[in-house]
């Protein structure tokens, strides 16, 4: 896979924030070398986060995301500001843009957000920028931030990225999606359902990277239909390694496959893969205390085109409610959107996250477990549902004891 072609979720996240006119999305394109971000003298240009995907190197496919600026006016400039801080949640690297022309006056608003970067453990630079009309000044002001730079002259950029380079961490040595399960040779069997929720003419990004990294591990993912499963058991030739399902068919694929083949699903392995499994896999007791007129909240990494049997909205919420047998009641969240107060929920069901950065989906699940709600993906919890947990985490090493 090419780095143009790298997902959103894969890619380490940059924000840029400051207040309005600061010079950020000129940073932008000087950082780029590209013409990315509209440029404006008129303050409040950047009225919502942008997200731009392109290389630094050493660092590889990153994500650069433009916030409005945090003095943005008016109950819209409240909303703008909100936005921008969200921003956050999802942040690998922030760089705090300081118009270098002020940098001796009040930076409350900086100093507000570099805290907030302190609290969550972001890494961070305070970028002096504008200094190609005030250089002569920059051994006044250097002592208030990390580099002085100017995006008009290039002025300090190729620093400002060796600097980007230095701060942020790209280890994550051993984490695998399923690679760390098999050894070459083997041969693994992808449940994909073909049907009226499945998208056109394509396989979904879990599937895609799953397989990926099936080959890098040396092994051979054999895909089927759940339709086609037991024949397609029968005439492999050797008993696979393991069967990895689409978790709306679990039910279906745990009654084909034989109890001596390992059974897992996509979701499973990317709460394993991006979030806090252990976690979710605890959080699937909550189903046994939920009440008549409790809320459960469905929250979905990404948006998309709802179809009338869609999973979040209408087959998951069935689920549960005949699984409970109570009248709950369901709420949904999708997107960069997570809900900041999570009290009046008594669950969160979230999918595998697949399109969210580790960063922001530990964010969220650290979220309900500080505000202790507890949550499940909605692999855990199917399997929960049609019987097959217990089965489901058994490849995994390390989550057997948890049931």
């Amino acid at each position: 896979m090419s780095m143009n072609q790298t997902p959103k979720g894969e890619r380490l996240q940059i924000a840029l924030f400051g207040r309005r006119n600061a010079g950020k999305s000129s940073l932008i394109n000087a950082i780029t070398g590209q013409d990315l971000a509209i440029v404006s003298d008129i303050p409040g240009t950047t009225t919502d986060p942008v997200y731009k995907a392109m290389e630094i190197l050493p660092l590889g496919p990153v994500m650069l995301a433009d916030t409005p600026g945090l003095d943005d006016e008016g109950i819209l400039g409240e909303e703008r500001i909100r936005k921008a801080k969200e921003v956050l949640n999802k942040t690998d690297l922030a760089l705090i843009v300081v118009d270098g022309r002020q940098a001796a006056e009040d930076l409350t608003m900086e100093k507000s957000i570099l805290d907030l970067t302190k609290q969550k453990n972001i890494p961070s630079v305070v970028v002096l920028n504008k200094q190609d009309e005030w250089a002569k000044e920059e051994h006044r002001i250097s002592p208030l931030g990390d580099i002085c730079t100017s995006a008009r002259s290039g002025y300090h950029i190729q620093e400002l990225k060796e600097m980007i380079g230095s701060k942020i961490t790209t280890d994550r040595t051993g984490t695998r999606l399923v690679g760390d399960l098999l050894s070459p040779g083997d041969f693994v069997i992808l449940v994909i359902p073909i049907d009226s929720a499945a998208p056109k003419g394509r396989l979904i990004l879990p599937q895609q990277q799953v397989i990926r990294d099936i080959l890098e591990s040396g092994a051979t993912a054999v895909a089927c239909r759940d339709t086609e499963l037991k024949d397609t058991i029968a005439r492999i030739g050797q008993t696979p390694r393991l069967v990895i399902t689409d978790s709306q068919a679990f039910a279906g694929v745990a009654r084909d496959t034989p109890a001596s083949i390992p059974l897992t699903s996509f979701s499973i392995l990317f709460s394993r893969y991006k979030g806090d499994l252990k976690t979710q896999i605890q959080g699937v007791a909550a189903l046994e205390s939920l009440h008549d007129g409790d809320t459960v909240l469905m929250a979905e990494g990404c948006t998309h085109h709802r179809q009338c049997d869609d999973i979040g909205t209408v087959k998951l919420p069935r689920w549960i409610r005949e699984y409970t047998g109570r009248e709950l009641n369901f709420e949904t969240s999708s997107g960069g959107s997570f809900p900041e107060d999570l009290s009046r929920y008594k669950m969160v069901v979230h999918c595998g996250g697949c399109t969210l950065n580790p960063r922001e989906m530990a964010f969220r699940i650290g979220q309900a477990k500080s505000q202790q709600v507890p949550i499940v993906n909605y692999g855990t919890l199917i399997a929960q549902l049609k019987g097959v947990l217990k089965r489901s985490i058994a490849p995994l090493p390390g989550y057997q004891d948890l049931l």
